[in-house]
């Protein structure tokens, strides 16, 4: 989504992945893009989701994060992980935008019933949430942005490539 070049490589089983996989963003000085474990619907043992627990909670202590991006399918109801992860976030205060994903899976009614719904359950502000659709790409350069915002800026103007040569996030 955000064209960067992944450092690390995920599972294809779900519940699988248990480490922290880092991107470099295109932009000036270090950025990266942190995935962490996913733990909501995932097949997850007890004692990985608290492994994972501790991991989020190392990352979200970290002095440098610039926030979080919260992926929440919009079809479910925020789990007791994702509540977990709210008051994570809401103790550290750290700037979070969630991005509801799937929402091809609904209706367009259907889709603002539950983006309605889901920002009252999370005490979300409307600049912090994201209807999207990776298959419809619904919403996707609206996320694009909001990420840049999020880390203060944009990508760079002059990323210094050949004439000629457009950079990956000029596509968005």
């Amino acid at each position: 989504m955000m064209n960067v070049y992944v450092l690390g490589a995920g599972s294809g089983e779900q519940g699988a992945g248990n480490r922290v996989h880092g991107s470099l963003l295109p932009a000036p000085g270090s950025l990266y893009l942190l995935d962490l474990p996913g733990y909501g619907y995932s097949r997850a043992s007890r004692a990985d989701r608290a492994a994972f627990r501790g991991l989020i909670t190392h990352t979200l202590d970290r002095p440098r994060l610039a926030g979080v991006l919260w992926l929440l399918d919009i079809r479910r109801e925020p789990s007791d992980d994702d509540r977990a992860m709210q008051e994570l976030v809401a103790q550290r205060e750290t700037p979070v935008l969630a991005a509801l994903t799937k929402s091809d899976a609904l209706a367009r009614a259907a889709q603002v019933r539950r983006e309605r719904e889901l920002r009252g359950v999370l005490e979300l502000d409307d600049d912090q949430m994201i209807v999207t659709s990776a298959r419809e790409e619904e919403g996707i350069a609206e996320l694009r942005q909001a990420i840049w915002g999020l880390i203060g800026g944009g990508p760079p103007s002059d990323p210094g490539l050949a004439p000629g040569v457009s950079p990956p996030w000029s596509r968005c």
